[in-house]
C-alpha cells in the first residue's frame, strides 16, 4: 500500500469518525474497518461519473450495511459528487443531505435506501437481473451498450437476515456473474462476537448457493483486495462473495468489540484512534489536498467513461436505430404512444371472472406493447395468474425471458423487484397471496419509502379462500398496507376496474399493490363505462339513490361491491334512498380535491362501509356514527360462502345495519 493510498483510506476513516462524533450519534466501527475495501473498489474498479450520478451504464454500488453510512458519504464527497464538507458536518441532523442511513433520492450517488439489514443485498440481486435482461435485449455485436456490474459491501448482520439467504439462493440459481459483494467479515455484531449466534461456514454456504468465493485474510491488504475483485470481474460465471477479514473499529480503543459498532468513540477515544493511525489528533474533518486531488480524479475518469459510452451509443443509433429508440424509451421510463389502447374492455354479459383472472388477461394484453413489463411470483404463478404467455422464463440459459421464478421467497422477491425498478429500464412486478404479504412487508415498506415503481400483485384476498382456513385468509392485511405512507393500494371490484387499476399503476411513479380475488365475480353493469375515470379517482358513485332523497351512502371495495348493490336493490323496494360508492383505493381518493370528495361522500349523510377485511381505519370515512361491516376476527376452514356466513359477511347483516341508520318509516 502506498503512502497516498494510506492517506486516502485514513481520510475516509476520519471524515466518518468526525461526522459521527459531531452528531454524537452513528456507527464508527464499520468505516474504520471497511475503509480499505471501499477505497480499492471506488478508486480502481467502480465505473461511475460523480458529475452525472444517473449515467445509465454506471456500476451500481450498495452499502447494504447501511449503518455505515458515514463511510458512503465520505466516499461521495471525496470522489466529487454534489455533497459538501458541510453536508458531512451535518450528519444525522434534521433536513441534512446525510441522514443516519442512506436514502435513495435524497443524497446524490445513493442507489438505494439501506439500513434494514439484508435489503441492500437483495436489491442488488434485482439490479443485476435488470442489467442482464437489458443487455440481452439491446446489446448487439460490437455494441455492449448495457455492460456494468453491481457491487455491495455486506456485513455479518446482512448475512444473518433471512432475506439475504433467499436472495443469495436466487442469485446463485440465475448465475448473475456481474454481482460482486465484499463481505466485511469482522466477527462482531451488536450483542458481541459472532460466535454467540453466527458460526456457520459462510464461504461454504455461499458455494452451496452457487456463488464463487474469495478470501482476503487482511482487510488492510489493498493489493489482495484488488486482486480478488479483479478475479471476480474476469471470471464472471456466477455471483461472487469476497470475504475480507477486517477489524471493527480498527485502530480505536474499542477495536474488535461490540462497543465499536453503534456509538461515537468520544473525545478521548477519537484522539487515541487518530494517534494510533498517525492522524493529526487535534484535527476535525481534515481533508489533505493530495488525498482529495487523487480521489477527485474520479470526476475526469468518470467523464471519460461516460463520453466513451455516449460515443458508442451514437454509433449504435446509426447501426440499429429502432433498437436505440426503444432503448432510450425504456431507460427514460416513457411508455409507447397509445399503449393504453391495449387494455381490454370486459362486456357486462361476460361470464363471472375472478379479478386475478381479469388481471392475467390485462397483463397479457399489455405485455406485447410494454416489453419492459416483466416479473413473477413466489412459486405461485398458476394461482396468482401472473405468467406472461409465450415470453419464456428468465434463466441463465434464457436471459431474454420475462417470467421470473422467485421461488418461495416473498421478501427477497419484493426487494429484487425494488432493485429492478431502481435500476431502470424495466417495469417489474412480484406476486403472492395477500396473506403472505407479511413475509414481504420490510421490502414493501422500502418500496414506499423510496417511491420505487414496483408493482405487487396480491391475490386470494379474503375469507373467500375458504377451505384453506384462517392461515390463508387475510384479515388485517388491507389495513396494514393502507397504513404504509406512499403505498397505493387498489382493490378492484370487477374486471373493468382491474383494467383501470393496471392503467393507474403503470402511469404512477411509486409502488402499487393490487388486491385481487380468487373467487369469480360478475362484470358489473353499474361499473362498466365508469371504471376508467372512477377508479383513477379512488372512489366514485356507481349507483345513485332513486326515487327519493339521499338517505345513506354505502361504500364498498372489491368483491363486496356486488353485495352492496344487492343491499341497495333490497332497500330500494322499500323506498330507501341509498347511494352506492365503489372505493377501490383510499390513497387515490385522498389525492382528489375536497369538492370531489364531498360530492362522492356528502357530509351529514349516514354512511356504511362493507369490506371482507378488518374494519380498522374505516372510521375516517363512515365517522363515529356510521357502521363498518367487516371481519375483526380470524376466519375458519370451510367453503367460502359458509365461512362468509359464519363471520357475518351477509346481505341480511348489511341490510339490517343500513336500516339501523335510516329513519323509521
Amino acid at each position: 500500500m502506498s503512502e497516498l493510498d494510506t492517506l486516502c483510506i485514513n481520510t475516509l476513516r476520519f471524515l466518518s469518525v468526525d461526522a459521527v462524533e459531531r452528531a454524537k450519534s452513528g456507527h464508527p466501527g464499520l468505516p474504520l474497518g471497511a475503509a480499505p475495501m471501499a477505497y480499492v473498489l471506488w478508486s480502481e474498479f467502480l465505473r461511475h461519473n460523480p458529475v452525472d450520478p444517473t449515467w445509465a451504464n454506471r456500476d451500481r454500488f450498495l452499502l447494504s450495511a447501511g449503518h455505515g453510512s458515514a463511510l458512503l458519504y465520505s466516499l461521495l464527497y471525496m470522489t466529487g459528487y454534489d455533497l459538501s464538507l458541510e453536508d458531512l458536518q451535518r450528519f444525522r441532523q434534521v433536513g441534512s443531505r446525510t441522514p443516519g442511513h442512506p436514502e435513495y433520492g435524497h443524497t446524490p450517488g445513493v442507489e438505494a435506501t439501506t439500513g434494514p439489514l439484508g435489503q441492500g443485498f437483495a436489491m442488488g440481486v434485482g439490479m443485476a437481473i435488470a442489467e442482464r435482461r437489458l443487455a440481452t435485449q439491446f446489446n448487439q455485436e460490437g455494441f455492449p451498450v448495457v455492460d456494468h456490474h453491481t457491487y455491495g459491501i455486506v456485513s455479518d448482520g446482512d448475512l444473518m437476515e433471512g432475506i439475504a439467504s433467499e436472495a443469495a439462493s436466487l442469485a446463485g440459481r440465475l448465475r448473475l456473474g456481474k454481482l460482486i459483494y465484499l463481505y466485511d467479515d469482522n466477527h462482531v455484531s451488536l450483542e458481541g462476537g459472532t460466535q454467540l449466534s453466527f458460526t456457520e461456514n459462510v464461504i461454504e454456504r455461499f458455494r452451496a448457493y452457487g456463488w464463487s468465493t474469495r478470501l482476503v485474510s487482511d482487510g488492510n491488504d489493498t493489493g489482495a483486495i484488488a486482486e480478488a475483485i479483479a478475479r471476480a470481474r474476469s471470471e464472471g460465471s456466477g455471483p461472487t462473495l469476497i470475504a475480507i477479514r477486517t477489524h471493527i473499529g480498527y485502530g480505536s480503543p474499542r477495536q474488535d468489540t461490540k462497543d465499536a459498532h453503534g456509538e461515537p468513540l468520544g473525545v478521548e477515544g477519537t484522539r487515541l484512534t487518530k494517534q494510533k493511525l498517525g492522524w493529526p489528533v487535534e484535527s476535525s474533518f481534515l481533508v489533505p489536498e493530495p488525498a482529495l486531488k487523487h480521489m477527485r480524479e474520479a470526476r475526469e475518469r468518470g467523464a471519460n467513461l461516460q463520453k466513451e459510452w455516449n460515443d458508442l451509443l451514437e454509433a449504435y443509433r446509426s447501426a440499429h436505430p429502432d433498437l436505440a429508440s426503444e432503448f432510450d424509451r425504456v431507460l427514460q421510463g416513457r411508455r409507447p404512444p397509445r399503449w393504453s389502447d391495449a387494455l381490454p374492455r370486459f362486456p357486462v354479459d361476460s361470464p363471472p371472472l375472478a379479478t386475478r383472472e381479469a388481471s392475467e388477461k390485462v397483463l397479457n394484453a399489455l405485455a406485447p406493447v410494454l416489453p419492459e413489463l416483466m416479473g413473477g411470483s413466489a412459486d405461485l404463478a398458476p394461482s396468482t395468474k401472473t405468467l406472461i404467455r409465450d415470453a419464456g422464463s428468465f434463466l441463465e440459459t434464457e436471459p431474454v425471458g420475462r417470467n421470473l421464478h422467485f421461488g418461495v421467497r416473498e421478501n427477497a422477491m419484493a426487494a429484487a423487484v425494488n432493485g429492478m425498478a431502481l435500476h431502470g429500464g424495466t417495469l417489474p412486478y412480484g406476486a403472492t397471496f395477500l396473506v403472505f404479504s407479511d413475509y414481504a412487508r420490510p421490502s414493501l415498506r422500502l418500496a414506499a419509502l423510496m417511491q420505487a415503481h414496483s408493482l405487487f400483485i396480491f391475490t386470494h384476498d379474503s375469507i373467500w379462500v375458504g377451505e384453506d382456513g384462517p392461515t390463508h385468509q387475510p384479515i388485517e392485511h388491507l389495513s396494514s398496507l393502507r397504513a404504509m405512507p406512499g403505498m397505493t393500494v387498489i382493490r378492484p371490484a370487477d374486471a373493468n376496474e382491474v383494467a383501470a387499476a393496471w392503467r393507474v399503476a403503470i402511469d404512477r411513479s411509486g409502488p402499487v399493490s393490487f388486491i385481487l380475488t380468487r373467487q369469480k365475480l360478475p362484470v358489473l353493469k353499474e361499473v362498466d363505462e365508469r371504471a376508467g375515470e372512477g377508479l383513477a379517482r379512488g372512489a366514485y358513485v356507481v349507483s345513485e339513490a332513486e326515487g327519493t332523497s339521499l338517505q345513506l351512502v354505502l361504500i364498498a371495495t372489491g368483491s363486496e361491491l356486488g353485495l352492496a348493490l344487492e343491499a341497495k336493490r333490497t332497500l330500494g323496494t322499500q323506498g330507501k334512498g341509498v347511494r352506492v360508492v365503489s372505493m377501490p383505493s383510499w390513497e387515490l381518493f385522498e389525492e382528489q380535491d375536497a369538492s370531489y370528495r364531498t360530492a362522492v361522500l356528502p357530509p351529514n349523510v349516514p354512511r356504511v362501509s362493507v369490506e371482507a377485511g378488518a374494519t380498522f381505519g374505516w372510521s375516517r370515512y363512515v365517522g363515529t356514527s356510521g357502521v363498518s361491516i367487516g371481519i375483526d376476527r380470524f376466519g375458519l376452514s370451510g367453503p367460502g360462502a359458509d365461512v362468509a356466513k359464519s363471520v357475518g359477511l351477509t346481505l341480511e347483516r348489511l341490510v339490517d345495519s343500513i336500516r339501523s341508520l335510516l329513519p323509521a318509516p
